[in-house]
């Protein structure tokens, strides 16, 4: 069975009333909407909060569920939305990545990842300045390039799980993603020696 059907059979139960059916959803996805959220919201405090607010939105909308799209999606479209209230409401800039991008983070895009073979001193340093520029060149995008990118490249999802999670053609994501990942590319050139007709 795979998690697809397995989250539409708890969503079933809850929607007959069963509560412990949504303890388990909260469960599975408790940190991945956390680490979403957390890309986009620097307080963890701030995070907990936004995360636990999703949950009961979803919990308040489950009835309604039809099943469209996979449930996480749904409910990431909700910690999404809610994280821009929230940032909104505060009078912050809506979806602001934290400044302290991690190689583990960097290195889920591929031109980061030839530098994880060897570690010495000069590939640590090499593999930190690639880490610290795409967490610039990120910072430096529009919200809707960024949003894509990172849904795409750090969360993996799928193409189709973002169209329906940014409410977009799945179109309009591959090219906010072929945009985000220029951009980027063109920070990144100086740094690994790449000329203009490479992309790495």
């Amino acid at each position: 069975m795979s998690d697809r059907e397995i989250d539409q059979q708890l969503v079933a139960r809850v929607q007959q009333g069963d509560k412990r059916a949504f303890d388990l959803l909260v469960v599975k996805y408790q940190r991945k909407l956390a680490r979403l959220l957390s890309q986009l919201i620097r307080d963890p405090a701030e995070v907990e909060d936004i995360a636990q607010e999703t949950f009961i939105k979803a919990y308040r909308a489950l009835p309604s569920f039809r099943g469209d799209s996979a449930f996480y999606t749904w409910l990431y479209r909700i910690g999404i939305n809610t994280a821009k209230n929230f940032l909104v409401s505060q009078g912050r800039k809506v979806l602001t990545i934290e400044g302290n991008f991690d190689n583990e983070d960097a290195e889920n895009f591929e031109e980061a990842t030839k530098y994880k073979e060897v570690s010495t001193p000069e590939s640590e340093l090499m593999s930190k300045q690639v880490a610290q520029t795409v967490n610039k060149t990120l910072d430096s995008l529009p919200e809707e390039l960024r949003t894509a990118i990172i849904l795409r490249e750090i969360e993996g999802l799928s193409y189709e799980d973002i169209a329906s999670m940014m409410e977009c053609p799945i179109g309009t994501v591959r090219s906010r993603i072929f945009r985000a990942r220029e951009a980027i590319a063109e920070k990144l050139r100086p740094l690994l020696g790449t000329s203009k007709d490479k992309r790495w």
